[in-house]
C-alpha cells in the first residue's frame, strides 16, 4: 500500500462542513453546508452562492433522472468548534432534530419538498449517503443519531425517484455511510464510519442483496479492508476501474480499495476531516474532495478516471 501525497488547489474556503459534492458540467460544484443547513454551488471562482435553505443536516447529494437534487437530510448536529476557531466536527443529535428526510430540490429554483420520511412507518433517522442506478431508482444509507448515552442502529435503503416506494434493505447495519455501486451495478458497497470498514453485497434484484450468514459476515455483507487501523470512514465514490475510493476521517484522506479488497493506495491530506469525493472535469480525472473541519473545498489532478455517474458527465 502505498502512502502519498497529492498537489492541491483550494476552491473555496469558509464552507460550514462541506458534503455531498457533485460536479456539474458548467465547472460548478454543488454540494451540502451541513452545518449552514444548504444546498449551496461552489463557482469556478470560489463563489459560494446558496441553492436551498433545507435547515436540518443536509448531507449526501445526487442528481436524479429528472434533474432535480436529492438529498439525505439527517435532521442536524450539535457542534463541537476548536479552540482556535479554524475547525468544527459534529458530534451529537441536535437539540432541535425532529427526524431524518429525503428531499427533493429544483436546483434552478430552489423550491424543495420531502419525499420521504419513514419507511414502513418507522420513521428515518440519519440519512446520509445516496447513489443512483441506472434505472433512476436511488440506494441510500441511514447512519443514525447518537445522543448522549444512546444511538440508533441504521440502515441502507432502496427507493423510486417519484416517492411511490421505499424498501429497508438491510437492518441492523451500524453506522453506515458512504455508499456506491460496481461500474456494471451488479455490487453495492457500503462504508462503515466507526469501523473504518467497507463491505460489499451482491445485487440480486429491485432493492435486494445477497446476505453472507453469521459468522461469515456480522451484516450480511463480505468484508473488504482487512488491515485495520485508526480511521474511521465517510462518503465514497468510485473510479472507473472499479476501485472504491473511501473518504477516511481521523487519519484525514482517501482510501482507495480495489474490489478483491486490496488497500492500493491512502492519499494523505492535513485536515482529519476529509468526508467526501467526487470526480469531474470531461475527462474524469479530477477529484473534487470536502475537507470539511476546516470547510475548505480542494481540487486534485487524480490519476486515474472517476466513475461516471447516472444522469451526469455524460
Amino acid at each position: 500500500m502505498n502512502i502519498l501525497t497529492k498537489d492541491y488547489k483550494v476552491i473555496a474556503k469558509g464552507l460550514k462542513f462541506p458534503e455531498g459534492p457533485i460536479w456539474m458540467d458548467d465547472g460548478s460544484i454543488i454540494l451540502v453546508e451541513i452545518a449552514r443547513g444548504t444546498l449551496s454551488r461552489v463557482l469556478p471562482s470560489g463563489e459560494i452562492n446558496v441553492v436551498a435553505n433545507l435547515g436540518g443536516g443536509p448531507n449526501g447529494a445526487a442528481i436524479g433522472p429528472d434533474g432535480f437534487c436529492y438529498v439525505c437530510n439527517n435532521g442536524g448536529f450539535e457542534w463541537e468548534i476548536s479552540s482556535n476557531k479554524k475547525g468544527m466536527r459534529p458530534i451529537l443529535e441536535s437539540s432541535s432534530y425532529i427526524g431524518g428526510k429525503i428531499q427533493k430540490v429544483n436546483i434552478a429554483t430552489g423550491e424543495f419538498y420531502t419525499l420521504y420520511s419513514e419507511c414502513d412507518g418507522i420513521s428515518l433517522k440519519g440519512p446520509n449517503d445516496i447513489v443512483f442506478d441506472k434505472e433512476g431508482n436511488f440506494w441510500f444509507t441511514d447512519l443514525g443519531k447518537a445522543r448522549n448515552r444512546t444511538m440508533d442502529r441504521g440502515g441502507i435503503y432502496w427507493a423510486k425517484a417519484d416517492g411511490s416506494m421505499i424498501k429497508e434493505v438491510i437492518h441492523p447495519f451500524m453506522t453506515p455511510n458512504g455508499i456506491g455501486l460496481s461500474p456494471d451495478e451488479n455490487i453495492l458497497y457500503v462504508a462503515e464510519t466507526e469501523g473504518g470498514k467497507l463491505y460489499s453485497y451482491e445485487i440480486i434484484g429491485e432493492g435486494e442483496v445477497k446476505k453472507l450468514s453469521f459468522p461469515e459476515s456480522i451484516n450480511g455483507g463480505r468484508l473488504l479492508n482487512k488491515e485495520g487501523g485508526i480511521k474511521r470512514f465517510d462518503s465514497l465514490a468510485l473510479e472507473n476501474n472499479g476501485n472504491v475510493c473511501v473518504a477516511t476521517l481521523i487519519n484525514g484522506g482517501i482510501s482507495v480499495i480495489s474490489p478483491a479488497g486490496e488497500l492500493l493506495e491512502f492519499i494523505k491530506f492535513e485536515d482529519p476531516y476529509i468526508t467526501n469525493i467526487c470526480f469531474g472535469s470531461n475527462n474524469l480525472k479530477k477529484a473534487y474532495v470536502t475537507a470539511s473541519y476546516e470547510g475548505n473545498l480542494l481540487e486534485v489532478d487524480w490519476d486515474r478516471k472517476g466513475l461516471p455517474l447516472n444522469f451526469l458527465n455524460k
